[in-house]
């Protein structure tokens, strides 16, 4: 299945390409986002520097990002190029193609509920693959009927269905949908394309050796916390001392950052105020289950550790 209504890439068009072979002539690819329709890479497009060995430059298996240097249509030949590929460029076409791949993703399951059945197996038997041509039919009705006019409309069918989240009724008017696919398709959207809070978390290290103190470090803490909004709710946390985490969950990973390092600022201003320091350990970033769980061991253990101590005092004021 194609991403887009023409059949075939313009020239100068970026594209993103899976090698297949690699041959004295250059590479074999596939135009992934063009119904994996076959082009090359020659030699010579390859890198501006004296290839030394091609190996280096590009890899079976692997996506690649080109630009489209010819389009023979009756033939079928696509020339393309990797050396004269930015890394602008690059950015820009990985982002365009994840928009894709994610709108082909919704399509396909909207078409498998409309239809009463799954969309293409590719590992299936001859009357399989017979019934897999009629699912690339109707995948592609659908893409005619509403995917590709939003495409023309909002720039990509992506942003069309972003969109739709808030908007469906000024997204879908004036296309002929029939209702139960737009619910099916709305409701894909909705579970796909809703932001999913993100962990996000900065580590300081806090101390503060005038009279002041602990209390200095708890207001410092607290007037961090003050940089929290409704949709980045900051807290702090010790870990062991000196060592504390500013966390929190957010939808808008920009904003998170842009609140962590402002409570930094403001732990910082308020703790210096009594004399005391603070260091950034880790700045502000999202963080696996991996890492929040080895955050969770580390003050889970320091937990343990204190105990400890104390149950030792204990034991020592009993004597």
């Amino acid at each position: 299945m194609r991403y887009y209504e023409p059949r075939y890439p313009e020239v100068d068009e970026l594209v993103m390409v899976q090698v297949r072979q690699i041959a004295e002539m250059g590479a074999y690819v596939k135009l992934l986002e063009y119904d994996n329709i076959e082009g090359m890479i020659l030699l010579s497009e390859l890198s501006r520097r004296r290839i030394r060995s091609i190996q280096k430059l590009i890899r079976v298996g692997r996506n690649e990002v080109v630009v489209v240097l010819r389009v023979d249509k009756e033939k079928g030949y696509i020339d393309l190029s990797k050396r004269r590929v930015s890394p602008e460029d690059i950015v820009k076409c990985e982002e365009r193609y994840t928009k894709s791949k994610t709108v082909a993703s919704i399509m396909r399951h909207v078409a498998s509920k409309v239809a009463g059945g799954p969309v293409v197996d590719e590992h299936g038997d001859d009357e399989a693959h017979a019934a897999s041509g009629n699912d690339e039919e109707r995948l592609e009705a659908l893409y005619d009927q509403f995917a590709w006019p939003l495409a023309k409309k909002y720039g990509h069918t992506y942003d069309a269905f972003k969109l739709a989240l808030t908007e469906p009724d000024v997204v879908f008017d004036g296309l002929d949908i029939p209702p139960a696919t737009l619910q099916h398709l709305l409701s894909t959207i909705g579970r796909r394309l809703t932001p999913q809070p993100i962990k996000m978390r900065a580590d300081i290290e806090l101390s503060c050796f005038t009279p002041a103190g602990i209390d200095a470090i708890k207001r410092a803490l607290r007037a961090g916390e003050t940089a929290s909004t409704e949709a980045v709710p900051i807290k702090a946390k010790l870990v062991a001392p000196p060592l504390y985490v500013l966390t929190t969950n957010a939808t808008d990973k920009y904003g998170a950052v842009d609140r962590l390092e402002r409570a930094i600022e403001l732990i910082q201003a308020t703790i210096e105020e009594d004399g005391g320091d603070l260091v950034v350990k880790m700045k502000p970033k999202a963080v696996s289950e991996t890492e929040e769980m080895d955050l969770a061991n580390l003050m889970q253990k320091a937990s343990k550790e204190n105990a400890e101590v104390s149950g030792d005092e204990d034991e020592e004021d009993d004597l």
